[in-house]
């Protein structure tokens, strides 16, 4: 902080010959300010000496004071601001009626940054005298520091009445007028929810109005309000390190815990601060939401694990409507809301649910995990591999390595033809349910059954033919089946897949003419027209 200027000794009088108690005289010489202030009682006609009379024991009292503050003023000058308040406040014990006292030892606590105290000597001493103008100043300072803006602005508006000149008193009285200004602006957003601004605005105000405790606790709100709890709670401790029973930082301490999911934490700081504060409505309020939350996040939890799953989706619906500000305690209701809307087979809810949980903590874990299963149960493979690969960047464990690959190689076989989608089963499909599968199917999409449709019909009917015969060659061989669910290259195989015949699968199923069926291209037709004979 700038040094603040003190009252030093001035330019000594003629010399005064005081008449104490009449009894001796005393040679003295008194500053030019302290005649205003003695009540003379005899004037010699003497140019050069002036006799009064007053009693001695003052007069002794007055020099003995003057002295301390010589010496408080020579410590001051070497920056002892601590030994320079002790000789003011023996200077005031000697002399309690003295502004210039009280005005010193105000400046001298302003360098030890002790304001309210500072503020408490600097209106003693315009209370002592009014047109004492460094007294309305340092006053004005204090209340600038403190935060309060408007008393602030009254004492530097007196100190321009006193010196309209007066350049230090103008430039204090601007930065008055904006500190108001930061508050006025801070309160309009605050009442919008731009908490951003509110912080920006208390940074400003707090930069000319240094140790307001309202302003950093406001600051430190909003802080936490967009999850900077760290920084919040730095605030909010450095505010109860000097005061342990601020109601407002005991709050904004139990807001960051409560906003962090330590709820039983949060309910203490809540309760010690009603205690401080029984008034305090934010967090009587903020209280009350933190027993509601856990109680219904509780409540969920139990009939989730009793099976009871349309329950627990209504309680933890009812407990995301309770403090929409709580970021990480709604982020994992949305996550155990989407877990319950995979157990109700409603994967698109689950994701979106889940979606909600990460936009609210990009860093849960657990929550891309469920939304990459959910991906997985959809076939929505890109986005599950996706979702894995974010797990695994953040925590590198044999599981999440394993889930990813299991991801990427059910990406890689989707990009292939799905021949259990060909013939229409699941892929635990036994041998004669694909056998059941390829009959229907191939006698469906037989070209033979579409020699009267339209050349494009005909075109797909054939395609889809070829399609069957291929599906069942691979999933009918056992060692084929193994390297397709496996996510191998089947055309890497020394039999290759291109060079199959589905007109010679299809007679090998069927059977030949003996058996019932033959079937025989007709070179003289256009390529794909096989004609379908029943024997």
């Amino acid at each position: 902080m700038a040094a603040v200027d003190v009252d030093m000794q001035t330019e000594l009088e003629p010399q005064i010959i005081i008449d104490a108690d009449m009894e001796r005289q005393v040679p003295v010489r008194f500053p030019l300010q302290w005649l205003a202030r003695l009540h003379l009682c005899h004037k010699s006609h003497s140019s050069h000496v002036t006799v009064i009379s007053i009693s001695f024991a003052s007069c002794s009292n007055q020099l003995e004071a003057e002295g301390f503050k010589d010496q408080g003023n020579a410590f001051y000058v070497k920056k002892d601001y601590s030994e320079a308040f002790n000789y003011y406040t023996k200077a005031i014990d000697a002399c309690p009626k003295n502004a210039s006292y009280y005005g010193n030892r105000a400046a001298t606590l302003m360098m030890l940054c002790r304001f309210r105290e500072a503020l408490v000597d600097s209106q003693r001493a315009v209370r002592l005298d009014d047109c004492f103008m460094k007294g309305h100043l340092r006053e004005g300072k204090c209340h600038l520091s403190l935060g309060n803006a408007m008393a602030a602005s009254r004492c530097f508006q007196k100190v321009l009445e006193l010196e309209p000149s007066n350049s230090q008193a103008q430039q204090e009285h601007k930065n008055a007028t904006a500190v108001l200004e930061y508050e006025r602006m801070a309160e309009l957003d605050f009442e919008k929810r731009d908490f951003r601004k509110v912080v920006y605005s208390m940074d400003k105000a707090l930069g000319l109005a240094s140790t307001c405790h309202r302003f950093k606790i406001l600051k430190a709100e909003c802080l936490a309000l967009l999850g900077r709890y760290l920084e919040a709670q730095s605030v909010a401790s450095d505010i109860l390190r000097m005061d342990s029973t601020n109601g407002d930082a005991l709050y904004v301490r139990g807001l960051c815990l409560y906003y962090e999911d330590c709820i039983d934490k949060a309910v203490q700081f809540f309760v010690q601060a009603l205690r401080m504060a029984p008034d305090h409505e934010k967090s009587r309020l903020a209280c009350r939401n933190a027993k509601a939350l856990k109680a219904k996040k509780e409540e969920g939890n139990k009939v989730f694990k009793n099976s009871n799953f349309e329950a627990a989706y209504r309680l933890y619906s009812e407990a995301l409507a309770i403090d929409p500000n709580n970021i990480k305690t709604n982020a994992k209701l949305y996550c155990n809301r989407g877990t319950v809307g995979a157990k109700l087979n409603k994967p698109d809810q689950a994701i979106e649910d889940c979606t909600s949980a990460i936009k609210l903590d990009d860093t849960y874990i657990k929550a891309y995990l469920r939304r990459a299963q959910c991906y997985m149960d959809i076939e929505q493979y890109e986005e599950a591999v996706r979702d894995y690969e974010k797990v695994y960047q953040t925590e590198k464990t044999k599981e999440h390595k394993h889930l990813l690959k299991t991801a990427q190689l059910e990406l890689k076989k989707s990009k292939r033809k799905d021949y259990y989608k060909v013939l229409g089963v699941g892929k635990n499909a036994t041998e004669d349910e694909i056998k059941k599968a390829y009959r229907k199917r191939a006698l469906m999409h037989h070209p033979d059954r579409h020699s009267a449709a339209t050349p494009e019909v005909q075109k797909e009917e054939e395609k889809k033919f070829k399609e069957m015969g291929e599906a069942f060659t691979v999933l009918s061989d056992p060692k084929k089946k193994t390297r397709y669910d496996c996510g191998h290259d089947l055309e890497d195989d020394s039999n290759n897949m291109g060079d199959f015949n589905a007109n010679n699968i299809f007679k090998t199923f069927f059977g030949g003419p003996a058996g019932g069926f033959s079937f025989e291209s007709n070179h003289n037709q256009a390529p794909g027209n096989v004609f379908f004979q029943f024997g």
